[in-house]
């Protein structure tokens, strides 16, 4: 059987997609109502500046209909600043997700600065230790990390590598296609634009996929379609609505639509 394909966006809570996606006149509490006619998984990275609540999660949980599940991006203190200590405080926060079948998981992305060296090494593999009570996907973003024994590792310890859609950039991770470690297949979708990757988020992921390249997106995994039962797709590319689109057109694409 092929991959069971599940796309999204990274986030829902935009402004600008008012009008461009969202019907004119939505506001921000009506986001995730409109959202989830059109997608059954989203990644939250609100939680990437603040530890949620489980009030909060609760709330979202609620909102949302059976089969929906979140991808949760681990909190700046444990990816960014090498702080462990919120580790316990950020996994209880995702308790109502988790009671209610809701939480696909925790999305650990790591700076470019986080270079493959032995004390980050070890601090990964601790930090994958502390998050072992969920399922775990890692994003690297400096290209030291493409290496099979980064590879082997994280399969050993059932983490699942997320492969960035980015461009091509001397020092930035780009694995020359599709990496699997677990069952499940993750991809998140950023750019290709390198003259804009370092001018800040709001000009790196204004960026547009073509037909074109989400065909070439779909063919590149089908080459390890027996390898994953599942395949995340995010579309990071989140200005004026272009995720969403570009989510709905790769959607089409998988028939799903």
């Amino acid at each position: 059987m092929p991959p069971r394909y599940i796309v999204g966006t990274s986030g829902y809570s935009f402004e600008d997609w008012v009008g461009p996606f969202y019907p004119p006149g939505t506001g921000r509490t009506g986001m995730l109502d409109q959202y989830v006619k059109h997608f059954e998984t989203v990644e939250l990275n609100f939680s990437y500046y603040r530890i949620p609540t489980e009030a909060t999660l609760a709330r979202l949980a609620d909102k949302v209909p059976d089969g929906f599940t979140f991808w949760v991006k681990a909190n700046q203190q444990t990816t960014h600043r090498r702080d462990r200590s919120i580790a316990g405080q950020f996994i209880g926060s995702l308790a109502p997700l988790a009671e209610a079948g809701k939480l696909a998981g925790v999305l650990m992305q790591f700076p470019q600065s986080f270079h493959r060296t032995a004390d980050n090494r070890g601090y990964l593999a601790a930090a994958i230790d502390d998050f072992a009570s969920v399922p775990l996907a890692v994003e690297f973003r400096h290209c030291s990390w493409d290496d099979p024994a980064a590879v082997a590792g994280l399969k050993d310890r059932g983490v699942t590598l997320v492969v960035p859609d980015v461009p091509e950039i001397e020092g930035l991770y780009r694995p020359a296609g599709p990496v699997v470690t677990t069952s499940t297949g993750y991809v998140r979708l950023h750019s290709r634009t390198a003259a804009k990757w370092y001018a800040g988020g709001a000009e790196r992921y204004d960026y547009d996929y073509s037909g074109q390249e989400l065909q070439g997106l779909l063919a590149a995994w089908s080459a390890v379609e027996n390898e994953v039962e599942r395949v995340y797709a995010f579309f990071n590319n989140c200005h004026r609505g272009q995720a969403a689109r570009n989510a709905e057109a790769f959607r089409r694409l998988l028939g799903q639509i």
